[in-house]
């Protein structure tokens, strides 16, 4: 019965990320590049004291997630800024058409570390923040396991 239960449960649970934190340098440098150069949606930007602000960008379509631009407040926090994931692409950004928006980003001068290859999976390559954080740029395709892989 207890197994049963539990079973239930875990079918009712309805549960999602809803913010990824991304530790900035400087709030208003980091919404113009998201905002600017990847033409993410400023979503929210409200003052909490002198020093912090409540700051959530996304992606045009995004409906499950935004990402949080903490202001890094210390010495540790500061040192995290551009290197959050240890060197690994830590962030993945779904596009439905994967060469429209690398040109325009290319002519936007975001810096593209690795070229746009074919997987199994989608056309992929990898750019780089204001930051120096890495990002996979994907276009998904029928074979993408991902939650968002089809638009």
């Amino acid at each position: 019965m207890i197994e049963l239960s539990l079973k239930v449960d875990l079918l009712l649970m309805q549960q999602r990320i809803a913010h990824i934190a991304l530790v900035v340098k400087d709030y208003d440098e980091a919404i113009e590049f998201y905002t600017q150069k990847l033409d993410f949606v400023l979503v929210e930007d409200t003052k909490i004291d002198e020093h912090k602000r409540w700051v959530m960008v996304a992606p045009h379509g995004a409906k499950e997630c935004c990402l949080l631009l903490a202001k890094a407040s210390n010495e540790q926090q500061l040192q995290s800024v551009g290197n959050q994931t240890g060197g690994r692409v830590g962030f993945f950004l779904f596009t439905d058409d994967f060469w429209r928006d690398y040109h325009k980003m290319i002519e936007r001068e975001i810096n593209f570390v690795r070229p746009p290859t074919e997987f199994n999976y989608g056309t992929v390559a990898v750019f780089e923040d204001l930051y120096g954080n890495m990002w996979d740029f994907i276009e998904p395709n029928e074979n993408n396991k991902g939650l968002m892989a089809k638009f």
